[in-house]
C-alpha cells in the first residue's frame, strides 16, 4: 500500500502540470504569431528598401540627365571649385554628399584634392552648381525623405 504522503504530492504535481501547460499555451501561441509577423515585416522591409534604392538610383540618373548636354571634356572640377560652391550653397559636406549620391567623405577627400570624382558624377556637380539655396534645400529633402523611408 502506497504512502498516502507521496500519492499526493504525485497528485498535486500532476495537476500543477497541467495547469502550467494550460496556462503557458496561450503565450506560446502569441509568441508564435508574434514571431511569424515580425518576420513578414522584416520580409516587407527588405523589399521595400530594394525598392527604394532603385528609386534613388533613377532620381540620380535624372538629376545627370537634366544637365544640358556637353561635352564632357569640357567639364572640370577644382577642388576650391566645389569647396566654394557647397558654402555658397550653407550646406555640409554630408548634405552636399547627399545631392550628388556620394559619401561625406568623399566630398572631403574631392575638397582637400587626395581624390577626384569620377566623369560619371561631373554631370551631376555641374547641374548642383546652377542651383539656388532654396532648389538645393528642396531637392536634399527629396533625398532625405526617400532615406527616411528605408530605415
Amino acid at each position: 500500500m502506497p504512502n498516502i504522503a507521496t500519492v499526493l504530492k504525485d497528485e498535486i504535481s500532476r495537476i500543477s502540470r497541467k495547469e502550467i501547460r494550460s496556462e503557458t499555451a496561450v503565450v506560446k501561441k502569441a509568441s508564435a504569431q508574434y514571431r511569424r509577423e515580425i518576420a513578414e515585416l522584416k520580409r516587407q522591409v527588405s523589399n521595400m528598401q530594394g525598392r527604394i534604392s532603385v528609386l534613388e538610383k533613377r532620381v540620380l540618373r535624372s538629376v545627370a540627365s537634366q544637365v544640358v548636354e556637353t561635352d564632357s571634356k569640357k567639364l572640370r572640377f577644382t577642388a576650391k571649385g566645389l569647396l566654394a560652391q557647397r558654402k555658397r550653397l550653407g550646406l555640409s559636406a554630408e548634405s552636399f554628399a547627399k545631392l550628388v549620391g556620394v559619401s561625406g567623405l568623399t566630398i572631403y577627400s574631392w575638397e582637400k584634392g587626395t581624390s577626384r570624382p569620377r566623369k560619371t558624377l561631373l554631370p551631376v556637380l555641374v547641374s548642383i552648381r546652377r542651383m539656388g539655396k532654396k532648389e538645393a534645400k528642396a531637392r536634399l529633402e527629396q533625398v532625405s525623405k526617400g532615406s527616411q523611408k528605408k530605415s
